[in-house]
């Protein structure tokens, strides 16, 4: 219900709420703005389905209030409705697997359920003759059974699911990482104690979803539907893609909502398909001049197909670090593109459609930007006595030089670590000047073409 509300929001709610919540989570010093943002969404989904759970409650003791039929006949006709409702929210937000039937018969018997179990601890609990009310007793004992049994499933779900995910991790497979050093191993510039790993471990690249939870995939039936613009339409299966010579990048991916410092930013080496190399296989039209990207989740992106023909390094990843997507993270497949930020690369991919001009993605018709090109940006990491490090990310144009500043000091050059490749970032490292005290460090990069970040400088107090 709270996904399918989002989507029927305007764009400039849903803007504002998001940057709302990364401000409130950098407020209170929150390292892990993802995972506070996701913890965030549930919350409100959860108080979401509580009051709409409370009024249609309501709604059904009031009715019975007037009413001798039997309560649990209304509540799970009253259950039979509102399923149905959430049902076509499920359909709407394609979450049900298409050709199972259980799914959503699963979602109208949780509901129906739900109405009858409402309707019969009401008339457990209804004090209408002298009799029932000096049986108050007992109608504590039903509400606190209920309660119990309530709380003891919670629990249990809950617990499996953590379990579960811990599995997933555990049999997620070896990783290139575990049998291969970095390219720039051998860098002359080592980073300062205390700078985010270079090559982001697997369990903490960030996610920031549009929905609170992962898409439906069924993985035996999953296809990539090829049509539009194309000689004849096909599908194509994740083998069908793992044929075509893979590509293999080492490439650093942002979200346009990460603050500076913040760490809605990672890096990994993804493995894929090239699109470039995939093109051929398409049979498309000459009218055609854009792909239509689109995900299982709804989300969808148009790229041009002069970018796919210019640059061989937009794919579609279907591995990182060496193993399978996870379906947190985009699996089967998710696309990416150099120099663009995460909002502008659908995760999920199901679908493209060869189109003859640009259409406008799921971010840009809702007032975000319309290139999504990465802006400039450095971080501070740590600060250590006179010795301070981070990161600095200009997107495929790369990192030209790094200057840190303490106080109303001069600028001074920051060294630069080798970077994993041309699409990462870089690594800096400085020794500061300064007397004993509390200080104020600043940094700031410049990217490959001399253009400076723009003015959204990271700044840290440090006592030396």
């Amino acid at each position: 219900m709270f996904d399918w509300i989002v989507r029927l929001l305007p764009g400039a709610i849903v803007t504002a709420a998001i940057d709302g919540s990364v401000a409130v989570s950098r407020a209170f010093g929150i390292a892990n703005i993802d995972t506070a943002a996701k913890t965030g969404d549930q919350v409100l989904a959860v108080a979401i389905v509580v009051a709409i759970g409370g009024l249609v409650g309501a709604m059904l003791f009031s009715a019975l209030a007037r009413s001798d039929e039997p309560a649990p006949i209304v509540g799970g006709i009253l259950g039979a409705i509102v399923g149905g409702v959430v049902l076509i929210a499920e359909r709407q937000l394609l979450r049900l697997p298409p050709g199972s039937f259980v799914p959503g018969a699963w979602v109208v018997v949780t509901f129906v359920a739900w109405g009858v179990a409402l309707g019969w601890v009401r008339d457990r609990t209804k004090l209408s003759t002298a009799e029932e009310a000096e049986d108050t007793e007992g109608r504590r004992k039903v509400l606190k059974t209920l309660a119990a049994a309530s709380v003891v499933v919670s629990a249990a779900s809950t617990v499996a699911g953590a379990l579960a995910s811990r599995i997933d991790r555990r049999f997620a497979g070896r990783r290139w990482s575990d049998d291969n050093s970095l390219p720039n191993a051998g860098a002359s510039v080592k980073p300062p104690s205390g700078t985010r790993p270079e090559f982001t471990p697997l369990e903490e690249f960030y996610r920031i979803d549009t929905d609170t939870r992962a898409p439906v995939i069924d993985v035996d039936r999953w296809r990539l539907s090829i049509g539009g613009l194309v000689s004849r339409p096909q599908t194509l299966t994740l083998a069908d893609l793992r044929e075509v010579e893979p590509t293999h990048l080492f490439a650093t991916l942002c979200c346009i909502s990460n603050p500076p410092g913040g760490d809605l930013i990672s890096t990994t080496r993804w493995s894929g398909v090239s699109l470039q190399r995939l093109l051929p296989r398409l049979g498309l039209q000459s009218s055609a001049t854009h792909l239509k990207v689109m995900s299982a989740d709804g989300f969808f992106e148009s790229i041009s197909l002069d970018t796919i023909r210019a640059d061989e390094r937009v794919m579609l990843a279907y591995a990182w670090d060496g193993v399978a997507l996870p379906i947190e993270h985009g699996y089967p497949l998710r696309l990416y593109i150099p120099d663009l930020y995460g909002m502008k690369q659908p995760k999920w991919i199901i679908g493209l459609d060869a189109i003859g001009r640009w259409e406008p993605g799921y971010w840009v018709a809702r007032g975000w930007s319309k290139d999504g090109i990465v802006s400039t940006m450095s971080t501070i990491d740590v600060v250590k006595g006179n010795e301070a490090g981070g990161v600095a990310f200009a997107g495929a144009r790369g990192i030209s030089k790094v200057e840190v500043r303490v106080d109303e000091g001069e600028w001074q050059v920051a060294q630069l670590r080798r970077p994993l490749s041309d699409l990462s970032w870089v690594v800096w490292r400085a020794e500061l000047t300064a007397s004993s005290g509390q200080h104020v460090l600043m940094v700031r990069a410049i990217d490959s073409t001399g253009q400076p970040q723009p003015s959204a400088i990271h700044t840290r107090r440090f006592l030396l």
